[in-house]
């Protein structure tokens, strides 16, 4: 699967930007979504988006598809791919795009919140009176960002943690208790290091750490003491985890890639194709030829 930069983005909707654009160069930009309308193409994007949809359609992430049928805030980020299919005629609201440069020209925090995590909420349903806030405060973004301040993306930045903020007060403040124990770091730092190694976008980038062993090497622990704090705080063993999380790739790569199946098994840190097939089989009752026969 092709992962989308911001410079192709503006080249798939044919929009010339006033400034380079690069991974290094601190990005960000807004636009009102009725001049970029039609289904967006199903793919991992190399930049964080924060969107206000405004109109009926259907949201496919994560292995999963919502129905939107009322406004939304949704929050994407390079770790997850997505495809938007609109549902009705009326599309309208906002959205910001910018790049890892401009999160790290000042703080780290805005992308370690939970919207922006991969296990995080992504999508939330504000009231009237909170869609109206979140409104107005993308039309001062708009307004800023056609500006010459010289310290536009620091106001921009502003805007943007108020937004956020916004959708934090639409959960529990529970959900973002930080873990207390060791067991809970552990397996903060296990799960953090197995989504690191995802997505696989190029043959050329195989997974290394397949294994309980692996990753109990890189986090410094011995393997037992891993496996009884992965089990111990979620309730899965390490192997049920780095397994599920494998499925879940093979699935994104069967179904929105053109690789072939001996391909993504090598990806995938399988030796043999024959493997692949079995564990894949083995998880999901399907071969992962049966799987891709399906999406034709």
């Amino acid at each position: 699967m092709k992962r989308e930069d911001l410079s192709s983005f503006y080249e798939r909707i044919n929009y010339t930007t006033q400034e380079q654009v690069s991974a290094e160069r601190s990005h960000i930009n807004l636009f009102e979504r009725a001049s970029c309308q039609g289904m967006h193409p199903y793919s991992r994007r190399d930049y964080y988006k924060v969107t206000l949809i405004i109109g009926e359609g259907r949201l496919e992430y994560a292995n999963r598809t919502i129905n939107i049928d009322r406004p939304a805030l949704l929050f994407s980020n390079p770790l997850i791919p997505y495809l938007w299919q609109p549902l009705s005629q009326e599309q309208e609201g906002w959205f910001c795009i910018f790049n890892k440069a401009f999160v790290h020209q000042r703080d780290e925090l805005l992308t370690e919140l939970p919207m922006f995590q991969l296990d995080g909420q992504h999508i939330y349903f504000p009231e009237e009176s909170v869609v109206n806030e979140i409104s107005e405060l993308f039309r001062k973004m708009m307004a800023e960002n056609q500006s010459t301040y010289p310290f536009k993306q620091d106001v921009l930045r502003s805007y943007l943690h108020l937004i956020v903020h916004q959708a934090l007060k639409m959960q529990p403040v529970n959900d973002y208790e930080p873990p207390l124990n060791a067991s809970s770091r552990i397996t903060s730092l296990f799960l953090e290091l197995l989504e690191r190694q995802f997505p696989i976008d190029s043959m050329q980038n195989q997974l290394q750490l397949r294994s309980a062993t692996d990753f109990a090497r890189q986090l410094s622990v011995h393997t037992n003491h891993l496996n009884r704090a992965v089990r111990e705080i979620t309730g899965k063993t390490t192997t049920e985890h780095i397994a599920s999380r494998i499925i879940v790739e093979a699935n994104e790569l069967l179904t929105h890639s053109d690789w072939s199946v001996a391909e993504i098994a090598s990806s995938l840190g399988f030796e043999y194709a024959s493997y692949f097939n079995n564990f894949y089989k083995k998880a999901t009752g399907k071969t992962p030829r049966e799987v891709r026969m399906g999406c034709v």
